[in-house]
């Protein structure tokens, strides 16, 4: 599990700061535990914070008045999240809801604003994610629109190994078929039917609380 300190330190943005610097965001940036099933934060309310992922798992959805809910991405340890808001100090437009017991790093939005105004690595950081989440949320709509259960299975397990968005996460991710399930808009029956499928054509090994990736770039082109 990693700290408040190991998170920021794994940034690309957060390796180029002064010791100095570090600790001004250190200190500008708290911790939040969220129980499994717990909202991180609510869809309309003021964006005070930009959000990492200590450890855990967390869904950026939507839900309706009538019920249905509308995933738009899962987000797993090492991820951050919320700089669109942020930047445009609007409400925020999603719900967050915890899949298990996670830990969320909270950087104030005066220390979010200092590193803008005086990292230039964390402005390419910020450019370059924003540039990768437009990607991720464009495969999205194409994924929900055009391809069958087991492509979109494929689709959103190979987005959670997005190496900009999610650094060092490496070739295995501790998650069940649930919550698979649950960021796919699928039951967890049906997303162990596919699972099992793309284990047979070889691209990953389902284990017991995880999967490991083994061909990413035929999970991001299965049933294309």
């Amino acid at each position: 599990m990693l700290t408040l300190s190991e998170l920021l330190h794994s940034t690309t943005w957060g390796r180029e700061l002064t010791g100095e610097e570090f600790a001004r965001i250190e200190a500008g940036t708290f911790v939040r535990r969220i129980p499994a099933g717990g909202f991180v934060c609510y869809k309309g309310e003021p964006v005070d914070y930009w959000l990492g992922v200590i450890d855990g798992l967390v869904k950026i959805a939507s839900h309706g008045v009538t019920g249905k809910t509308a995933t738009f991405t899962g987000v797993p340890a090492g991820g951050w999240f919320g700089e669109g808001s942020m930047l445009k100090n609007e409400p925020r437009r999603y719900d967050v809801v915890a899949l298990r017991d996670s830990q969320v790093a909270c950087m104030s939005r005066t220390t979010f604003q200092w590193l803008l105004d005086h990292s230039i690595p964390f402005n390419r950081f910020l450019l370059n994610q924003l540039n990768e989440r437009l990607g991720q949320f464009i495969g999205r709509v194409e994924m929900d629109r055009l391809l069958e259960t087991d492509a979109r299975i494929a689709r959103c397990v190979a987005s959670l190994f997005n190496p900009v968005l999610y650094p060092g996460i490496g070739p295995q991710l501790q998650i069940s078929q649930e919550e698979i399930g649950y960021l796919a808009g699928v039951s967890r029956q049906r997303a162990n039917q596919a699972l099992k499928l793309l284990e047979e054509h070889g691209l990953l090994r389902v284990e017991y609380g995880g999967v490991t990736v083994i061909d990413l770039e035929g999970l991001r082109r299965f049933g294309a």
